[in-house]
C-alpha cells in the first residue's frame, strides 16, 4: 500500500508539473469522420515546432521518465518496462545513451524508436524529429522490431525480456511479420499512430506504406491495421504515463496528441471496433509422447472460438514454454530424467484466452550412461557485436569453432549464427547415437538445410527456415571418438544454431564402469529374471536404473533395495544391460 500511495502521488506530481491543455484548444474540433481528424489536424500542426532529432535526447529527461512503475527516474521504456514486477535492467537518462559502438544484447543501451518507421518517409523532417511518436527504447529490443508494423503475434521467433515479441502475424487480414508490445502498452501504441496519421494526414500518399499506413488522408491506415489498433485502443485505456507524457511533449514542442487528451475523439473518427470477449474452447485430448534427453512431443485436439483461435501457448511446469499455430509442437530445451507436466491455452486474435486443457505427463529421458553424453547451448560464446567472423570457446573440455560467424543473434538464448561457413567440435568421447539441434533462418533468405558430418561424414542433414525448428538425427551409431560439424552450405544464408545435443552410443568397457568392492552383483548371467546385490548400506540408495548398450534407459527404480535385495527383470528381454546406482555402475546379460 505504501508503494501505491507513493507512486500515485508522485504521478500527480508529474503530470501536473508541465503545461495542460490551454483553454479553447480543441473548440474548432465539433466534427465526425475524417472532418473531425482534418479539424484536429490543423489544431495539432498550428505550433508545432521542430526541436530537431538530436533534441529528441532532450525531451526524453522530461517525457520518457518513469515515475509511474520503480518511481526511479530511470528510462520508462516500454520495450523492457515490467508493470508487475521487477524490470529486468533500467537505463539512466543520458548515461545509457546508445552510441556508434551498437548494442548486442538487451540492456545495453537505449535510442530513439520510431513508432512509425522512419523509412516510410524517407527520414524527412519534422516527422523524424516529432516526440509524440519517438519513445526511448532499448537498442536490441528496437533493432528486433526492425520496420514491422504492429500485430498480435502467432508463434513467436524473438522475445525480449519483458514479453515483447516478433512473429508471425495471428492479427485478422494480415499474416506478415508484426511486432507485438505487452498488454499494458498496446493502447499508448495505437494513440501514437492515431497521432502520427492526423498531423500528416496531407504528406499520407507520398509515404511508403510499411503494411501500416493507408496512403490517403482517410481513414489513413491499412483496414487490418487501423481494427488491431482500434481493438488495442479500447482494451487499454490512457494511463496517468501517457498523461504526463503528452504535456512534457506539449512543453516540448507546443503541440499535444488528440487521443490521448480525449479518447473518444478515436471511435468519432473512425468508429468503434467489435470487441470479441467470447475465449475459445479449452484444447481437448492433450497427449505428450516421444520423449528424448531433453525434448517432448505434443498433440491435442484444436479448440474453437467465435472467430477463430489464433494460437496455442504451451506451458511445462506451469511455465510458458512456446507458442505454436498448429495442434502439435515439440517442446525441446528440457531437463533430462526430469518429470514435465503439459497444458495447453488457446488465444484468439482479440487475446481472449481458453480454459486449460487437460494436463498430460511425461518424462524425458536419461543422459545415456557411459561416454561423455552432452548439450551445448551456447551461452558462453564470448565476444558481442554483429560482425561475422572465426568464433572459438570451450565448454566442457570442448573447443568449439564457428567460422564467418556472429554472437549476437538468438533463439531460446544466445546463439551461433553462421553464413559462409560451418560449426566444429574436437574430438568428443563416448560415441554418438543421435543428435538434436534447433535452428532458424535470420534476416533474408530461403529455407533450406545445414549438412551434419560425424568424424568427416555427411550423415544427414538438418532444415532450417524463418521458424524455430528443433530436429534430430536418429541412427548416427558411431560408437568411440567424434567429431561434429555443421555446415552452411548457402552462402547467402545466416542461419542461428541453439541447444546442441547429442546421446552416447556404444559398448561400456570395463574400465568406464565404476567399481566397489563393496558392492556385486549375481548371478551373471541372469536367471530366472532375477538379478541380486551384495554390498554395504543398500538401502539407503535412493535410485537405480537399467540402460541397454546404446544407453536408452529402459527401467527406472525408485528406492530399489528398500525391502529386498533382489530386482525383477521380467519385463526385460534377454541381452546385455548396465545397472546404474547412485554411486555405480554394473554390467550384466539375461540368459
Amino acid at each position: 500500500m505504501k508503494r501505491i500511495l507513493h507512486s500515485l502521488v508522485l504521478s500527480i506530481f508529474f503530470i501536473n508539473t508541465f503545461a495542460q491543455i490551454p483553454t479553447g484548444y480543441y473548440s474548432t474540433a465539433t466534427g465526425t469522420g475524417a472532418t473531425l481528424k482534418s479539424q484536429l489536424n490543423l489544431i495539432i500542426t498550428a505550433g508545432h515546432q521542430d526541436m530537431s532529432y538530436q533534441g529528441l535526447w532532450t525531451a526524453y529527461q522530461t517525457t520518457d521518465r518513469d515515475y509511474f512503475y520503480e518511481n526511479d527516474g530511470s528510462i520508462l521504456d516500454i520495450y523492457s518496462e515490467r508493470p508487475n514486477a521487477g524490470d529486468p535492467y533500467n537505463f539512466t537518462i543520458t548515461t545509457n545513451q546508445c552510441g556508434s559502438n551498437g548494442y548486442a544484447n538487451e540492456g545495453d543501451c537505449y535510442n530513439r524508436e520510431h513508432i512509425v518507421p522512419q523509412s516510410l518517409f524517407n527520414e524527412a523532417s519534422p516527422m523524424r524529429n516529432d516526440i509524440h511518436f519517438i519513445r526511448a527504447t532499448d537498442g536490441k529490443v528496437n533493432g528486433e522490431r526492425s520496420n514491422y508494423p504492429f500485430g498480435m503475434v502467432g508463434n513467436a521467433s524473438y522475445t525480449s525480456l519483458n514479453g515483447s515479441k516478433v512473429g508471425a502475424s495471428v492479427s485478422q487480414g494480415y499474416s506478415g511479420t508484426v511486432f507485438e508490445p505487452i498488454d499494458a502498452f498496446k493502447g499508448d501504441v495505437a494513440r501514437m499512430i492515431f497521432y502520427f496519421v492526423t498531423r500528416y494526414e496531407t504528406q499520407l500518399s507520398g509515404f511508403l506504406s510499411g503494411n501500416i499506413l493507408g496512403g490517403s488522408a482517410f481513414p489513413g491506415l491499412q483496414t487490418w491495421e487501423l481494427n488491431q489498433l482500434l481493438t488495442w485502443h479500447a482494451a487499454d485505456p490512457v494511463s496517468p504515463e501517457e498523461i504526463a507524457r503528452n504535456n512534457a511533449s506539449f512543453s516540448f514542442q507546443q503541440n499535444r496528441n488528440p487521443f490521448i487528451d480525449n479518447p473518444a475523439y478515436v471511435g468519432l473518427i473512425w468508429g468503434t471496433p467489435v470487441i470479441d470477449n467470447q475465449a475459445p474452447t479449452a484444447p481437448t485430448n492433450l497427449v505428450a509422447n516421444n520423449p528424448t534427453i531433453n525434448s517432448i512431443a505434443l498433440a491435442w485436439t484444436a479448440a474453437t472460438d467465435n472467430t477463430a483461435v489464433a494460437v496455442y501457448d504451451i506451458y511445462a511446469n506451469g511455465l510458458l514454454k512456446t507458442s505454436v499455430t498448429g495442434t502439435t509442437a515439440t517442446v525441446s530445451g528440457l531437463t533430462p530424467a526430469t518429470t514435465y507436466s503439459f497444458y495447453i491455452i488457446a488465444k484468439d486474435g482479440s487475446g481472449n484466452s481458453s480454459p486449460q486443457s487437460n494436463t498430460a505427463t511425461q518424462t524425458t529421458l536419461s543422459a545415456p550412461v557411459g561416454g561423455s553424453c552432452g548439450t551445448e547451448d551456447f551461452s558462453g560464446i564470448p565476444g558481442s557485436g554483429t560482425s561475422y567472423g572465426l568464433r572459438t570457446w570451450t565448454n566442457n573440455n570442448i573447443t568449439w569453432t564457428a567460422t564467418d560467424a556472429r554472437v549476437d543473434e538468438t533463439i531460446t538464448g544466445k546463439a551461433i549464427t553462421i553464413r559462409n561457413g560451418n560449426l566444429s567440435s574436437t574430438a568428443i568421447s563416448g560415441g554418438i547415437q543421435s543428435l538434436t539441434v534447433t535452428t532458424q533462418l535470420k534476416y533474408s533468405g530461403t529455407a533450406n538445410n545445414l549438412n551434419l558430418e560425424i568424424n568427416g561424414v555427411v550423415v544427414g542433414t538438418v532444415p532450417y527456415s524463418s521458424a524455430v525448428t528443433t530436429t534430430t538425427i536418429n541412427n548416427i551409431n558411431v560408437s568411440g571418438n567424434f567429431t561434429v560439424k555443421l555446415i552452411n552450405p548457402v552462402s547467402s544464408n545466416r542461419v542461428a544454431i541453439d541447444d546442441l545435443s547429442w546421446s552416447c552410443f556404444g559398448t561400456l568397457a570395463v574400465n568406464d564402469l565404476s567399481k566397489e568392492k563393496s558392492f556385486s552383483i549375481y548371478p551373471n548371467p541372469v536367471k530366472n529374471h532375477e538379478l541380486f546385490v551384495k554390498g554395504e548400506n543398500l538401502n539407503k540408495i535412493l535410485k537405480a536404473e537399467i540402460y541397454d548398450l546404446s544407453g536408452k534407459l529402459i527401467q527406472p527404480i525408485a528406492n530399489p533395495f528398500k525391502t529386498s535385495n533382489k530386482i525383477n527383470l521380467h519385463k526385460i528381454s534377454k541381452g546385455v544391460y548396465i545397472l546404474k546406482t547412485d554411486n555405480t555402475s554394473s554390467k550384466f546379460m539375461i540368459d
